[in-house]
């Protein structure tokens, strides 16, 4: 346990800034997962959640909560696995 002010104040901080970044990648991974399952049973509303998980990735993107290299590998796959389904049919 740190003795100097300043550092308490950052060890709190630090624990309230990992609590509001865990809870964005909770909900971005939940966000995910809906739009792969819409992919997968090509739901009609499946462009919709595929535009709300986009969104959600460059929120947290531009929040740093993820890095930019993985928000852009993340929507490049879910992109691919889409246009992948469309070609099928």
């Amino acid at each position: 346990m740190p003795n100097i002010k300043s550092q308490k104040d950052r060890v709190v901080q630090a624990k309230k800034e990992a609590m509001h970044n865990k809870a964005i990648k909770t909900s971005l991974k939940t966000v995910i997962k809906k739009a792969d399952a819409a992919i997968d049973s090509n739901a009609a509303d499946k462009d919709a959640v595929i535009r709300a998980a986009v969104s959600a990735i460059d929120s947290a993107k531009s929040k740093g909560v993820i890095h930019k290299n993985t928000a852009s590998r993340k929507v490049s796959r879910m992109a691919k696995r889409n246009n992948k389904v469309n070609a099928a049919q």
